[in-house]
């Protein structure tokens, strides 16, 4: 009883990390997305910030969405 218990814990948990990991990917690229080409998108009227600002912190949001996708993946495979 305490094993079956402890397996739907863990099993409830990783699907809940999984999904975590996979929503939180997809804001970090959809922002490195919208800093990134802010210009093509016309927001750059709303968001007045240096370009090298945009591009540094889309860079970094970039390389952390794509961790954090890779992560969701690689536990989802693994599970």
């Amino acid at each position: 009883m305490e094993n079956s218990y402890r397996e739907r814990s863990n099993k409830s948990y990783n699907n809940f990390r999984r999904l975590y990991d996979i929503t939180m990917a997809v804001l970090f690229l959809s922002m490195a997305a919208a800093m990134l080409f802010m210009d093509h998108f016309k927001m750059n009227l709303v968001i007045a910030e240096d370009i090298g600002f945009r591009y540094f912190f889309g860079t970094i949001c970039l390389l952390y969405g794509s961790f954090r996708l890779y992560r969701g993946i690689k536990q989802q495979a693994t599970v």
